[in-house]
């Protein structure tokens, strides 16, 4: 009892320091890449972008007011439903930006806006990736979306566009359309890094294979490829026929192999080959203690 006790202790600690590293990430990006180069990547950063060069308020204290205001209407609307780690990650993204604002800002390595664009799009979905893998959250347009889910008829990704869509308005009208587009291609890219540090960047793939001659294909797999594979019956509705379906997973560098067992055994089969953005269990990476 006492060692499970301690060992939720310990992972609860790696999540909170998970995110904390996250929120840093995401403070350096927006300091050193973003807001210097008036990007304004969707969400209660950039409008808070807007609010420092058109009014002069921190951005860091404009990110804490907006939240606290979603917050209490989330509050009112769904109760108590947002948790410590939310709250955590949500503050100390903005405590965080106006601490290291002094200190970053002036090491702003370039001015030109697509490579702000660029590297703080990464960056900060690094960082978000980070956070959310942790099961943290930063606020700001999450909260949003859920408000506006109750009261209109549309999906949270929806909402989300809709939500950064406003954004993106408000910063055109503030900073040109031009860098308006830099901030939604910056939100683009943040999305893309975003999946790719929570599902895992592809190099397992993924086979379907459909062959007449499958136990054949299915031991080459398990003898030269040293990859499992399970047989799952199946019926093309052209011919009528039952047959099975091989599906495998092997590491990028076995895909030419696996082609040419495929192929030295059965020319006719039907090979389909899809990305894994993570594969956990026996033979790849093990499963989080």
């Amino acid at each position: 009892m006492v060692i499970e006790k301690v060992k939720a202790y310990r992972n609860l600690l790696r999540e909170y320091a998970g995110v904390t590293i996250g929120v840093i990430i995401i403070a350096i990006a927006l300091n050193m890449f973003l807001i210097p180069n008036r990007l304004a990547a969707g969400g209660v950063s950039g409008l808070s972008t807007v609010l420092f060069y058109k009014l002069g308020f921190p951005v860091g204290i404009s990110m804490a007011a907006m939240n606290v205001i979603l917050f209490t209407l989330g509050t009112k609307i769904y109760g108590w439903r947002y948790g410590m780690k939310t709250i955590y990650g949500t503050f100390s993204l903005a405590f965080a930006v106006d601490l290291i604002a002094p200190l970053i800002r002036s090491f702003a390595v370039t001015n030109e806006p697509i490579l702000g664009t660029l590297y703080g799009g990464i960056l900060s979905g690094i960082g978000m990736g980070i956070v959310f893998r942790n099961g943290g959250n930063t606020g700001g347009t999450d909260i949003v979306a859920q408000i506006l889910q109750k009261y209109l008829n549309l999906g949270l990704g929806q909402l989300f566009l809709l939500a950064d869509g406003f954004v993106m308005l408000v910063a055109a009208i503030a900073f040109g359309l031009r860098l308006a587009l830099y901030g939604m291609i910056a939100v683009i890219i943040m999305g893309r890094v975003i999946d790719y540090i929570q599902e895992g960047i592809s190099i397992e793939k993924a086979a379907f294979i459909i062959s007449e001659r499958a136990d054949e294909i299915a031991k080459a797999i398990l003898f030269e490829l040293k990859r499992g594979a399970t047989a799952l019956e199946s019926r093309g509705y052209y011919s009528g026929k039952h047959r099975d379906t091989i599906f495998c997973v092997v590491e990028r560098r076995q895909v030419e192999n696996l082609k040419r067992i495929v192929n030295s055994i059965d020319p006719k089969a039907f090979l389909i080959i899809s990305d894994v953005h993570e594969v956990v269990g026996e033979g790849f990476r093990q499963f989080a203690a």
